[in-house]
């Protein structure tokens, strides 16, 4: 019999083994295209990444300077219209000022006629009794009257009130000295009998200085009576004595001119008063009309220039639209050249490679046998 089971060569073996996964190796390097550079131009290639990246930087810095200019444009715009702006706000607020200041409709001279609160600032045609505007022909007083009856009953009623509680008081008090002396004497009874006499003497006093002070205080109101019943007579007749004189000296029998002055200011009078106006007066007003001219002089004036000076502004910000706008075409135009002159360029330095590989790189086209040599081994 044959022995079959002959020992294989271990070293044999690993070496096979090794040039087997050499071999496997060399294929994922050979055959993977993305790190194969067999065949592939790397000038070329390197030469085209620079020209993009040149191309790219000279856009980029293209791109900079028309956003620059651009930037610088709307700021110079921004300014102008800020500065229009403000101009117009301060002239606005100068009119408003002006109006507010001198053209107030309270400064008006016939302001009087539509003014909202006329009503609330003229005073009613009778204010009290004494009244000096009430006079004889005013029809607005008679005799007879009694406006402050109110006022009168309601002191009146607080005076009643008064001598109520304090005669309240006064019994009270009277109560109570009572009590303590009925108290007094019977303490004094149940305690000493023997002192009858004493008890009832003094007692007797007790009740004789009760009376004498029941007897003063009458007394005491009864000239307080008297004393307020006297006052009250010299204050009437006073009052009397007031209402002659003020009927005799007053305006009206007088004619006093100044009563024709109204009580809301000096340029007001009262209509059915009034006597006429005073030289003074006449000669006051025709040199407010002056000033008024004078004022209308120089607002027309103001104005005018005004609007000379908002016509030069509006000059000189076209002015500035006009030359901002053939500065900007002429950078248009000269970024227009810029890309002509990169483009005419780039035109020749590719007709120029095409030409190069026309010519001397693609001059042996390969065939079909060319390429079925290739993928069939590492080496």
């Amino acid at each position: 019999m044959y022995k079959l089971d002959i020992p294989i060569d271990l070293k044999e073996a690993a070496a096979i083994e090794r040039r087997r996964k050499l071999e496997k190796e060399r294929q994922n390097r050979v055959f993977n295209p993305k790190i194969r550079t067999i065949g592939v131009d790397i000038d070329a290639l390197s030469q085209q990444v620079n020209d993009r990246k040149i191309k790219e930087a000279t856009e980029n810095a293209r791109d900079s300077s028309f956003m620059s200019d651009m930037v610088r444009n709307d700021k110079i715009v921004m300014m102008l219209q800020k500065r229009q702006e403000q101009d117009i706000h301060n002239l606005e607020k100068a009119l408003n000022e002006f109006r507010d200041r001198y053209q107030r409709p309270e400064t008006r001279k016939e302001f009087d006629l539509y003014d909202p609160d006329a009503k609330k600032k003229d005073k009613p045609s009778r204010v009290s009794d004494d009244d000096p505007r009430c006079g004889i022909s005013s029809m607005q007083k008679f005799d007879g009257e009694d406006l402050n009856s109110k006022a009168r009953k309601k002191l009146q009623q607080e005076q009643l009130r008064e001598w109520s509680l304090k005669q309240k008081k006064d019994k009270e008090n009277a109560l109570a000295q009572q009590k303590y002396a009925d108290n007094l004497y019977d303490k004094k009874r149940i305690e000493l009998d023997q002192r009858g006499m004493e008890l009832e003497t003094s007692e007797r006093e007790c009740r004789r200085q009760i009376e004498i002070s029941t007897k003063d205080f009458n007394l005491a109101q009864d000239r307080e009576r008297k004393e307020r019943e006297n006052l009250n007579a010299r204050h009437e007749q006073d009052d009397n004595f007031t209402e002659i004189s003020n009927h005799v000296f007053g305006d009206m029998l007088t004619e006093n001119p100044a009563v024709a002055s109204s009580a809301f200011g000096p340029h007001r009078v009262i209509p059915d008063r009034w006597k006429g106006m005073s030289p003074a007066q006449l000669e006051e007003i025709r040199r407010i009309q002056e000033q008024q001219r004078q004022e209308k002089k120089r607002l027309q004036e103001e104005e005018w220039q005004r609007d000379m000076e908002w016509d030069r502004q509006r000059v000189a910000v076209a002015k500035a639209g006009t030359i901002l706008e053939k500065r900007h075409d002429r950078l248009q135009e000269e970024i227009r050249r810029e890309y002509d002159g990169a483009n005419i360029h780039l035109s020749a330095e590719q007709k120029a490679h095409k030409k190069f590989l026309d010519s001397e790189v693609y001059v042996n086209p390969p065939t079909a046998q060319y390429f079925a040599q290739f993928n069939t081994s590492s080496r």
